[in-house]
Parts: C-alpha cells; sequence; structure tokens
C-alpha cells in the first residue's frame, strides 16, 4: 500500500485530534477529579469517533481507522474515569 500526500495530511490530523485528550487524562488521573469534564461532550464525541471508524472501515481508510480507534480507546478510557471518579469531587 502507497501512501500519497492525501494519507499523510489524513494520518497528522488524526494524530492531533486523537492526542489531544491525552492531557485531560493525565490531569484527571492524577488528581481524581472531573467535575469539570462534560460528560455528554464525551459521550457525543465517542459515538462520533465510533462512526468514523466504522466509515473508516467501510471505505478502506487506514488512517482513518487508526487513529479514530486509537481515539476511541483513549476517550472510552477517559469516559471511565469520568465514571469512576464522579463522586469523589
Amino acid at each position: 500500500m502507497e501512501f500519497g500526500w492525501e494519507q499523510i495530511l489524513g494520518l497528522v490530523a488524526g494524530i492531533c485530534t486523537t492526542i489531544a485528550v491525552i492531557p485531560q487524562i493525565i490531569k484527571s488521573w492524577k488528581t481524581k477529579k472531573v467535575k469539570d469534564v462534560s460528560p455528554f461532550m464525551f459521550t457525543i464525541l465517542l459515538i462520533g469517533v465510533c462512526l468514523w471508524v466504522i466509515y473508516g472501515v467501510t471505505q478502506g481508510d487506514i488512517p482513518i481507522i487508526a487513529t479514530n480507534g486509537i481515539s476511541l480507546g483513549l476517550n472510552s478510557f477517559m469516559m471511565y474515569l469520568m465514571l469512576k471518579y464522579r463522586d469523589s469531587d
């Protein structure tokens, strides 16, 4: 499989949006405080990322599948932290 500039652009964009949640995960993990994080926003985000994975599979688009698959995992972990720490705020 050959990667053109479009695939590279998509991969870089996906990496940027995928890693964006990492600082929030680290902060929530360290402080065990999630009061200011919106569960509604993360629910919508998880639905959107899941749909992107499905779309990527239907199109056979590796950058979309890979970056959104990782994003789905990271955002799911953030949702887990929100559920775990919601009563400790």
